[in-house]
């Protein structure tokens, strides 16, 4: 409790900073989504800065969210010169609200020209500055948006606010249908489940595939994976016990609510959750802990890996994102109530988002589209690559009343019978959990289960928030031009049931069947993320983005450039990384095993004709055999890579070769890596092993 927030300027610091008129303005914007009055700016930002620097800082920076994904930021001290030569300490309301950063070295997808420098960071005041400490330093980051000189959003915090702008506009339309008048703005809510690995850094400094690409491109399976299944949940060693309390505490100073924290499924790997928050701070808290994991593992020399699938054979790491929707005076929109059969705005809204999931479900399925995702769906850690609905036992019975014309029950949860007389007596929830579900309703949330661990939540956010409020949308048009409310009101519930009940799965997402079912039912099965990205040339996308005042045409074509620039970035780097240390350090070993094999054999058959040496040879000829394989498969990624490289005119077909032919050719080149290593003699071999990184922390 003492700790918790004390770098943050939070509501508590400025309601006892700052004077009560600047105050009141300020949470005017925060809360009703006003528009800022410069006129706090210089009280807020001398008061920001007197807080800052009895915290002991030094400098300030912008804080903001590129199209990298990752943070950015440049950091400014608050010394100004005087005229006798001294300094005096200073931060105004100009710099506070705006900063300039040079916009020509991040991703843009052509948006601005190298030679086009300027940009625009502008103050998010609605997510608390906050101060972030390395090296024994503190720097006061204001949390920002950042655009282009000609005015294009240039990172993923400015479309997340603006989808956080139109969500509000039409569900407040929603609530007034409904006779609530006392709610005056709408809210996302979300909390990111966030996964990772722990390996210890001695370990991650002998493998190049990790320190340039996160995950490892060679690595046979150890005799021990997950299949005992006695990681998950298990008691936390003495090393990672320590990191975690230490990235407690470094979140909790930073108002981060670290909530839960356990052993996940593959061994090394760990989950954090916090506590919902408003989604555009929850992304920021986000950005944040998967910084502070970093940052802090070091310091127990250990490395944390964010990769989707850093380890193949093993689960990969996923990130959950719980959306849900609050009105300004308290009320969750996703509670269903004691009886949501009787609850029609909550079915409203559920019809509304049942209804969006399945008109945007590609689009849906590119906002967690990354690289290292593609690993990771459909595996058996992770929900397919096709969008679908669980719903529960409660509600797909009242979705089946609603088809049906008419609401009668709710479903309840019944009394937990354990058969101990000793233990405790309680009521079960009305529904069981489905953990194959890619997007799942949870109690009173969504719970997107897509989202990968390496990225941003603000893209499935904007995508949520914004096919969502299209849906409300349309069902207000309709239920405001209604003569009679309740009539239509039901007729809409009945059609949207109906006709999205394709979307509805409760079964076993990781099975095959699904897989058929889904193309019966003319579910799309997206299954990369280059083919995922053409879902942003379509015109109805630009329509639907401009409708809401989401992104423009040239803001969407420029993260279609993006998207596909990344993937064939990460795939090239990738291989030229397996090119590497297949020449430098794989084929070297393998040559001084069978060197050493060749002179053992000529040695004992040099001393005694005699002895038997048929194991030797036989190791020799396999490993002969594997090497010569080995090596034509890399000469076939070389070929390849190089080819990739000129296919520049076209990013979608560049992509696509990178897809088709350079990873097939990695998976196909790992296979004789893979077999390698478990032919050589362990002490040649020049890689830790995946029973070293997995189990030795």
């Amino acid at each position: 409790m003492d700790i918790f927030g004390e770098n943050v300027f939070n509501d508590a610091i400025m309601k006892e900073r700052l004077p009560k008129a600047t105050y009141k303005s300020l949470r005017n914007t925060i809360e009703q989504g006003l528009p800022l009055d410069p006129n706090v700016a210089d009280v807020v930002a001398n008061a920001m800065k007197d807080w800052a620097i009895e915290k002991g800082a030094t400098h300030f920076t912008h804080w903001f969210q590129p199209l990298t994904g990752i943070t950015a930021e440049k950091h400014d001290s608050f010394i100004s010169p005087t005229t006798d030569g001294r300094v005096v300490m200073e931060f105004s309301g100009k710099e506070l609200i705006q900063g300039e950063p040079d916009a020509s070295s991040f991703p843009s997808g052509g948006i601005r020209a190298t030679f086009e420098a300027r940009g625009y960071t502008a103050w998010d005041c609605t997510s608390p500055a906050f101060l972030k400490e390395d090296a024994g330093s503190l720097t006061l980051c204001i949390p920002t948006a950042f655009c282009s000189y000609t005015g294009e959003a240039l990172d993923k915090k400015t479309p997340l606010l603006r989808s956080m702008q139109a969500l509000s506009k039409q569900a407040l339309r929603m609530l007034q249908l409904f006779g609530n008048t006392s709610a005056t703005r709408v809210i996302s809510t979300v909390g990111a489940e966030q996964e990772y690995f722990l390996v210890d850094k001695k370990f991650f400094d002998q493998r190049m595939d990790l320190i340039l690409t996160g995950r490892t491109l060679f690595g046979s399976m150890p005799p021990k994976g997950q299949e005992l299944e006695d990681h998950y949940f298990g008691s936390l060693k003495t090393r990672v016990a320590a990191f975690m309390h230490d990235l407690n505490v470094e979140l909790w100073k930073l108002g981060v609510l670290a909530k839960t924290q356990h052993n996940e499924v593959a061994p090394g790997q760990f989950e954090l959750a916090p506590i919902f928050g408003t989604t555009n701070i929850a992304t920021d808290h986000n950005q944040l802990v998967m910084d502070s994991m970093k940052k802090i593992a070091l310091r127990h020399d250990m490395v944390c890996l964010l990769h989707e699938k850093p380890f193949a054979g093993v689960n990969g790491s996923g990130k959950h994102n719980n959306w849900s929707m609050s009105t300004d005076d308290g009320q969750n929109l996703l509670d269903p109530g004691p009886n949501p059969h009787e609850n029609f705005q909550f079915l409203t809204i559920l019809c509304a988002i049942v209804k969006a999931v399945d008109d945007y479900a590609e689009l849906l399925r590119l906002s967690a589209a990354t690289p290292g995702n593609d690993h990771r769906l459909g595996a058996n850690e992770a929900p397919p690559a096709i969008i679908s609905i669980f719903l529960g036992d409660q509600l797909t019975d009242i979705f089946a009343q609603l088809q049906n014309g008419g609401l009668k029950r709710s479903l309840q949860g019944e009394k937990m019978t354990s058969g101990v007389q000793t233990l405790p007596a309680f009521r079960k929830d009305s529904t069981d959990r489905n953990r194959t579900s890619p997007f799942a309703f949870t109690g009173n949330k969504f719970e997107f289960r897509m989202v990968s661990s390496s990225q941003s939540i603000s893209g499935p956010n904007v995508v949520l928030n914004l096919i969502i409020a299209e849906v409300l949308s349309q069902f207000a048009d309709r239920l405001e031009q209604a003569t009679d409310f309740d009539q239509t009101l039901k007729e809409l519930l009945r059609e949207t049931a109906k006709n999205h009940k394709r979307i509805l799965f409760d079964g076993n997402g990781y099975s095959d069947d699904w897989v058929e079912e889904a193309a019966k039912r003319g579910l799309p099965n997206i299954s990369s993320t280059v083919e995922a990205a053409l879902v942003l040339t379509r015109e109805a996308t630009v329509e639907l983005y401009e409708k809401h005042k989401v992104l423009n045409r040239t803001e969407l074509e420029s993260r279609y450039e993006i998207n596909l620039e990344q993937y064939s970035k990460q795939i090239n780097i990738e291989a030229l990384t397996m090119i590497n240390m297949a020449k430098h350090q794989i084929i070297p070993a393998a040559v001084k095993y069978s060197t050493q094999l060749a002179q053992s054999i000529n040695a004992i058959k040099s001393a005694s004709e005699a002895v038997d040496v048929s194991v030797q040879e036989g190791l020799l000829q396999e490993l002969g055999s594997l090497l010569v394989s080995f090596k034509q498969k890399l000469s076939i990624l070389e070929n390849d890579t190089l080819k990739a490289t000129t296919l520049t005119e076209n990013s979608y077909a560049q992509s696509v070769f990178y897809r088709d032919n350079v990873f097939k050719d990695m998976q196909d080149l790992r296979l004789d890596g893979d077999k390698l290593e478990t032919v050589i003699d362990a002490e040649l071999w020049p890689l830790p092993t995946y029973a070293e990184m997995l189990f030795m922390l």
